[in-house]
């Protein structure tokens, strides 16, 4: 199968400050980043890993890792958010959506290393990837999360998703957007615009 990569996204990389000073940049991955993503989800604790994934996973797969970091920038968009300290790179959250079958809808995923929460990074992530999918032709934004995943939850309602319980499985809420179209080129990393369409 021919697996074609479009242009990098440069235009999403960003640099936010912190309220507590630290300067954090986000940018769209890499497939160099295996590494990288690897240690993110692997220094995860075991509770923010199941909430993720709905499913217990100590290590994630090479191959999903690979699957993670080789992305097409159309169909496939994921975000890191990174810091440098001391000549070191770290990870510390990360965002993705992938479109379904149906390239009208995408599916959406944030995760955010436990000291790092609390300090928006999460909505910045969103925000992002919700302008990106409304200039590149995503009707409607979907997720899943597990009922006990308050943060999560959280941060669906801040961002205008609706949340109802899946058919399948009580333990599953359904969260859904509908995106409004923007223009391609319209810029997706103005602090400004954060859920500003919901």
């Amino acid at each position: 199968m021919l697996y074609q990569i479009h242009r990098y996204p440069a235009e999403l990389i960003d640099v936010v400050w912190l309220a507590g000073g630290q300067r954090v940049i986000i940018r769209p991955v890499l497939p160099q980043d295996e590494g990288l993503t690897a240690a993110f989800f692997g220094n995860l604790p075991a509770p923010a890993r199941y909430d993720r994934f709905m499913t217990p996973m100590r290590h994630l797969p090479p191959e999903l890792i690979k699957r993670f970091t080789n992305i097409d920038y159309a169909d496939h968009l994921a975000l890191v958010a990174e810091l440098f300290e001391d000549g070191r790179e770290t990870v510390v959250a990360e965002a993705r959506y992938v479109r379904s079958a149906d390239a009208s809808v995408a599916e959406f995923a944030v995760s955010v290393a436990d000291q790092w929460q609390g300090q928006g990074l999460a909505s910045r992530l969103l925000s992002t990837l919700l302008c990106r999918a409304s200039t590149a032709g995503v009707q409607r934004m979907v997720g899943e999360t597990l009922a006990t995943n308050d943060k999560m939850l959280h941060l669906a309602r801040k961002a205008g998703f609706t949340i109802t319980h899946s058919p399948d499985a009580r333990s599953v809420m359904l969260l859904e957007k509908t995106v409004e179209p923007a223009a391609q080129g319209t810029p997706c990393n103005d602090p400004a615009a954060v859920f500003a369409a919901a």
